[in-house]
């Protein structure tokens, strides 16, 4: 078995539950199993400490996609204002800073294929 963050954990736990079921009283490696669980305790505690802030993570994932949906609900509204506004409308230099294609700017989109004969 590959010495692995997560196989480590596993026998840490089955080693503190062993010796706590079947032997608290005894002494192993010159350790008592409360020196033993004192000596595991920085790697539980770190451990731990992932935990929480993978928690935190999916938190602040969770209020960011959140946030992001008003945002595109209140920029939608921005555009519209713009595009309705007399003084600025579809083809304004104010709508193309918000990141769109002015109207005129906009291609039409019809193409004419021209039959040429292939270069030899």
């Amino acid at each position: 078995m590959p010495n692995s963050p997560k196989n480590t954990e596993d026998k840490i736990t089955r080693m503190l539950n062993a010796w706590r079921t079947l032997a608290p009283d005894q002494t192993f490696g010159g350790m008592t199993l409360t020196q033993f669980e004192a000596a595991t305790a920085p790697s539980r505690a770190a451990r731990q400490r992932i935990e929480d802030l993978n928690d935190q993570l999916t938190q602040a994932i969770t209020e960011r996609d959140a946030a992001d949906e008003f945002f595109a609900v209140k920029a939608q509204l921005v555009v519209n204002g713009v595009l309705a506004d007399p003084n600025f409308g579809p083809d304004s230099a104010l709508y193309e800073a918000l990141g769109y294609t002015r109207r005129s700017e906009r291609k039409s989109g019809l193409t004419r294929r021209h039959n040429q004969p292939p270069d030899k």
